[in-house]
């Protein structure tokens, strides 16, 4: 320096220690700063950093979720919140996180020069992360939507770093985001509770846990771990639930964790408004349907699609074809690693990828601005999840359209489905690709004749292949006991459809013993579900516990392609001694 200083002046030369404070809380002084007032933001309490990371991003207004819960959040209540996706939920729960975050003291951290102690004969063992805010999602998709968000919106805040913790990561990577003590850690239960049962992460020092989804994570069966896991946390936290519906098991579950919660409900019509554009389209079969989608995913607006199957299988079997006939396709489900489900999202986001096929639980979370159509290729289990699939596109205002590809054997799930959103679609037909059958005709007549079990006729005897209404024909069985006005065919479908001999229930080709693997549904409810079939589609030997082949008193005996078999003897439960079945096959 050769600025000349007052004899008076001793000139002030801060320790190496004063210069660290002041790096560390250089945010700080930025965060207290004069907050923009004409940011809609700003009325909601959010400091001025936050306000700039949301400018840059074209968040201009806050959504009905953001207004209700930033304020309440940031005094500090506990909420229940019923909101569906796409309703800016994840922005909630977060900008306020962060703006708490940021206002607190700086922890003390470990300093990475300093030896660690060892012990004789031990290892050394490495400090836990004692993170203030857990955010618990059900799946890695939506955990890693919701950190990418956290980079996003914390962008402008010094010192508050965010890890994810997820299944299919590698541990080293995991544990080396754990070194660097994050203040927020996004989470599935299961790897979560595998980290704190080893010591790596301690939640003695939470201050916030926010479930996301919490309805889907009860759905997957995490009821156990989320209570193991709010078990390690202080009873003082603060805690925010958001869940599609806040009744049955989620009520019970936010009885148990939260504390005089505030309850905010967003209507679940006002997610599924206007700016999605949506579409029905009947198909008469497999091929019907994939003719449609050819001819949609040609659109001139389509930037990217996402494309909804039942199953895995059907999953990869439709974008090789897809692939095969053009277009840029992948597919994404439960049964792909870690990595290869993020080379795929990025590719996705990086427009690398058209035409993404994928199940329900694999593409929860996939926030990407350019997903304009959404098709479902084959309808949802249940009606809740409609809107979660559509809500893929539309995002944050946008415009989007969802086209719905209903085969016959779907009419009642879909009346099911427009019941559930409370609207009725008109049919859309394309010229030379109509279909041969008209909908009057499929559509149910008022209540289904039978609603008993699968397997079972209408006078509750066992029915035969078909597992009721007259054995060995299609229409007998589907897996929620309603019946499937379809024509019999020589294999086995489950919508109804005429399919080669040998053919997988999903309707792609395979070999007799091949099904459908439905991703968080037991498709094996039949109780011969589980028995092979011989070369003409028919179920040769049965091998069930109840049906045995052996006949020995016990069932039917062998089959032949004639739906025909003679029981062995049995003494009293209906079948005639010596002689054929008694309910022989129609």
């Amino acid at each position: 320096m050769t600025q000349q200083l007052n004899e008076t002046t001793q000139p002030i030369v801060p320790s190496p220690i004063e210069k660290l404070e002041a790096i560390l809380h250089a945010g700080d002084t930025a965060a207290t700063a004069p907050q923009a007032t004409d940011s809609p933001f700003a009325a909601l309490g959010l400091n001025a950093n936050l306000q700039r990371a949301l400018a840059e991003i074209d968040f201009t207004q806050p959504t009905e979720v953001q207004a209700k819960a930033i304020p309440a959040s940031l005094a500090g209540r506990d909420l229940l919140v019923s909101s569906q996706t796409g309703s800016g939920k994840t922005a909630a729960f977060m900008l306020p996180a962060l703006q708490l975050i940021s206002e607190k003291p700086a922890p003390a951290r470990p300093h990475s020069d300093e030896p660690v102690k060892r012990m004789k004969g031990k290892r050394p063992r490495p400090q836990p992360a004692q993170p203030s805010l857990l955010v618990l999602t059900p799946t890695r998709e939506l955990a890693l939507q919701v950190s990418n968000a956290t980079l996003q919106f914390g962008k402008h805040l010094r010192r508050i770093f965010c890890a994810s913790i997820l299944g299919g990561m590698p541990y080293p990577k995991q544990l080396a985001m754990l070194a660097k003590m994050p203040d927020i850690l996004v989470a599935t239960p299961g790897r979560l509770l595998d980290h704190i049962a080893s010591g790596r992460i301690d939640l003695s020092k939470l201050d916030m846990l926010v479930f996301d989804e919490a309805d889907r994570m009860l759905d997957m069966g995490f009821t156990d771990d989320i209570d193991a896991i709010v078990a390690a946390t202080p009873a003082t936290r603060q805690t925010l639930m958001f869940s599609a519906t806040v009744d049955g098991n989620i009520a019970r579950l936010a009885a148990r964790m939260l504390r005089d919660p505030q309850r905010i409900e967003i209507a679940a019509a006002k997610v599924t408004a206007n700016n999605i554009e949506q579409r029905l389209h009947y198909a008469d079969d497999l091929s019907h349907k994939q003719q449609l989608l050819d001819h949609l995913l040609r659109d001139v607006s389509l930037k990217q699609a996402i494309v909804f199957t039942a199953t895995k299988r059907d999953a990869d079997s439709l974008a090789e074809r897809l692939a095969d006939t053009g277009f840029s396709a992948g597919a994404l489900h439960g049964d792909m690693n870690q990595g290869a489900r993020n080379r795929m999202l990025t590719a996705l986001r990086r427009g690398n990828i058209q035409v993404l096929v994928a199940t329900d639980v694999a593409a929860r979370g996939i926030d990407v601005p350019d997903i304009t159509h959404v098709v479902n290729f084959d309808l949802p289990k249940q009606a809740e999840d409609y809107v979660h699939r559509i809500g893929r596109t539309g995002r944050a205002g946008r415009a989007g359209i969802a086209i719905n590809l209903v085969n016959h054997g779907e009419v009642f799930q879909w009346r099911r489905i427009e019941r559930f959103i409370d609207r009725r679609l008109d049919a859309t037909v394309i010229a030379g690709l109509e279909p041969k059958r008209s909908a009057a005709r499929s559509a149910p007549k008022g209540k289904p004749r039978f609603e008993g079990r699968p397997g079972q006729s209408r006078q509750g005897r066992p029915g035969g292949n078909g597992g009721g209404y007259g054995g060995g024909r299609s229409e007998g069985f589907r897996g929620d006991g309603f019946r499937n006005d379809g024509p019999r065919h020589d294999g086995y479908r489950a919508d109804g459809y005429r399919g080669k001999p040998g053919g997988r229930p999903d309707g792609f080709r395979g070999n007799a013993d091949n099904r459908g693997n439905v991703e968080g549904a037991n498709v094996n409810t039949n109780p011969w579900a589980n028995t092979r079939r011989n070369d003409g589609g028919y179920r040769g030997q049965a091998t069930g516990d109840r049906y045995r082949g052996d006949g020995a008193g016990n069932g039917f005996g062998n089959r032949n392609g004639d739906y025909r078999g003679a029981a062995r003897p049995r003494s009293n439960d209906g079948f005639r001694a010596g002689g054929r079945s008694r309910f022989n096959d129609r």
